[in-house]
């Protein structure tokens, strides 16, 4: 009885230890999203400000543009001036009309330009998922792998990619919750091995482009 005990024991405080070690980093990660969030509001508050303060401005020179047209309208009383305004006028409506001409010509290069970028486009490579290369992974194994040593294998191999400790975690647990994957304790330590079921789930799709 009291090897069982001793053996329940130190079972106990395993769990403890790794549901201790959950909740710190499950605090840390919150505390980071809530800094993140306070971050964020403060910008929306300095931006719905500014946004006040503009719409406050534009207001009050769209107040003083009116009233100055008015008086520009009611100052003109020397003939002068009323003969060589319709003067000023021709010359504003050919460079509008130029300049309309000018955005109707360029406007079918941008079309014919952005029509280009979009054929193109397509051309670019796809990268092979996260959840391929772990699963390759695993089944190049032979032995127990743990997310860390997983995590540094796939950034060796592909060090564009970025790869996080966490992010291969949680992908490899929703491997093991498809029966993709298969996961063992070896004390407060968790390994992940590939299962049979990955490979069927592989080679289902090259056998129905065969069948095809």
């Amino acid at each position: 009885m009291s090897e069982i005990q001793a053996h329940a024991t130190g079972l106990t405080s395993q769990y403890i230890a790794q549901v201790t070690g959950d909740l710190e980093r499950n605090v840390k990660e919150q505390e980071r999203i809530s800094a993140e969030i306070e971050a964020l509001q403060e910008q929306l508050g300095a931006l719905q400000h500014d946004h006040s303060v503009l719409v406050s401005m534009q207001e009050a020179l769209g107040g003083a543009n009116a009233a100055g047209e008015a008086d520009t309208t009611a100052a003109p009383t020397v003939p002068r001036q009323a003969t060589a305004e319709p003067r000023q006028s021709t010359p504003k409506k050919a460079a509008a009309t130029n300049a309309k001409t000018t955005a109707s010509k360029k406007s079918p290069a941008k079309a014919s330009s952005a029509k280009v970028s979009s054929t193109k486009a397509p051309k670019t490579d796809s990268k092979p998922t996260l959840v391929n290369l772990i699963r390759g992974h695993l089944e190049q194994q032979n032995e127990p792998r743990s997310a860390t040593e997983i995590s540094a294998a796939i950034t060796q191999a592909h060090p564009d990619r970025g790869v996080k400790t966490t992010v291969v975690r949680t992908t490899l647990e929703g491997l093991v919750a498809k029966s993709q994957a298969q996961r063992t304790k070896q004390g407060s330590s968790v390994f992940y091995t590939a299962t049979a079921a990955s490979e069927t789930a592989a080679a289902e799709p090259q056998q129905e482009t065969v069948a095809g």
